[in-house]
């Protein structure tokens, strides 16, 4: 009887606790929202409902709809579910639906639409909300622009992972079955066609800004670059691929300086997609494939390239060649 008494007790305290926290959860979403309104944003919902008792806490967030009009950007949705352990709200699961999301950029709107879709925060404890790793893992998926589908895949993992360095993240991504729009692949086509989907498309890089990512990267500043190291990109699409590794530092500016080290395969095929998306001045490509091939045939092998991409005093150097300014890799 003294044990059974207990138990109740223990059920009614927990039960407490999970409704305060459930209440608390609804009230500083609640709040999180009017705090974005007072800043001049566009943030809105139409109802907030919590379930998942007694050891979660799922709160739908129901036709979410956030636009900030200092960068431009907005966002909407059905839905968005947030899921977390009732003990640490901390290890946070983002929930998104299958239906249509929308992503705008002043006038450029992308639709969005991916099976399985879902994001997770986990959090340090503390009023900073310190991140310690995030991550979107996707089945399915693919964006339109005007009806017309642009990118697609089978599958998307994306991770962004805080080291023993509280300012640096490791960030990976893998794209399964990545694909472009038809008309790009087109448009890029060099000696053959181009199949439908890359073989490989990956990346594994170490950032490090000039501060963590916590609750202040949304409200107030974002955290800016200030060195990338590139352990690996690599892409793989029909008979032509490039890798890339090496190092960058960033100034205030958001200037790069540091040396990329490319490998290319079929690289006379890289150079005409450069010269057909726009990238390469059509009066310079005879001037760079001679050069280059002058490069390759050193090498040994005339149809893969190594070379250095360059980055200094803001301007951009592909081996010998100049290309011009360098981008400015400022965060919005």
């Amino acid at each position: 009887m003294r044990l059974a008494k207990l138990l109740i007790a223990a059920l009614l305290v927990w039960s407490l606790y999970w409704a305060a926290a459930a209440w608390g959860l609804k009230r500083g979403i609640s709040a999180w929202f009017e705090v974005q309104e007072n800043r001049g944003w566009q943030a809105e919902y139409a109802g907030l409902e919590t379930q998942g008792y007694p050891f979660r806490h799922q709160t739908r967030i129901s036709r979410p709809t956030l636009a900030d009009p200092r960068s431009g950007t907005a966002w909407r949705a059905d839905w968005l579910e947030l899921s977390s352990p009732a003990a640490w709200p901390g290890q946070l699961e983002l929930h998104f639906p299958a239906t249509a999301q929308r992503l705008s950029y002043f006038d450029r709107t992308a639709v969005i639409a991916a099976d399985g879709l879902q994001a997770s925060l986990h959090l340090k404890p503390g009023a900073a909300l310190e991140l310690e790793q995030m991550a979107a893992v996707a089945d399915s998926w693919q964006i339109t622009r005007s009806g017309e589908t642009v990118l697609s895949g089978a599958a998307l993992d994306l991770r962004m992972v805080q080291t023993e360095r509280p300012e640096t993240y490791r960030i990976t991504a893998d794209a399964r079955e990545f694909a472009p729009r038809a008309a790009w692949r087109r448009l890029l086509a060099a000696s053959a066609p181009l199949p439908e989907r890359f073989d490989t498309l990956a990346l594994e890089m170490a950032v490090a800004f000039d501060a963590p990512w916590d609750r202040s990267a949304l409200e107030q500043r974002r955290p800016q670059p200030r060195r990338i190291d590139l352990k690996l990109a690599d892409a793989r699409w029909g008979d032509l691929r490039l890798k890339a590794t090496g190092a960058l530092t960033v100034d205030e500016q958001g200037l790069p300086e540091g040396e990329i080290a490319l490998q290319a395969e079929n690289w006379r095929g890289l150079v005409l997609m450069a010269e057909r998306s726009g990238a390469l001045p059509p009066s310079l490509r005879n001037s760079v494939e001679r050069v280059l091939g002058l490069l390759a045939g050193a090498s040994g092998n005339p149809q893969n390239l190594d070379i250095t991409l360059g980055l200094a005093d803001g301007y951009v150097t592909f081996g010998p060649l100049p290309m011009g300014h360098a981008p400015r890799l400022i965060i919005r």
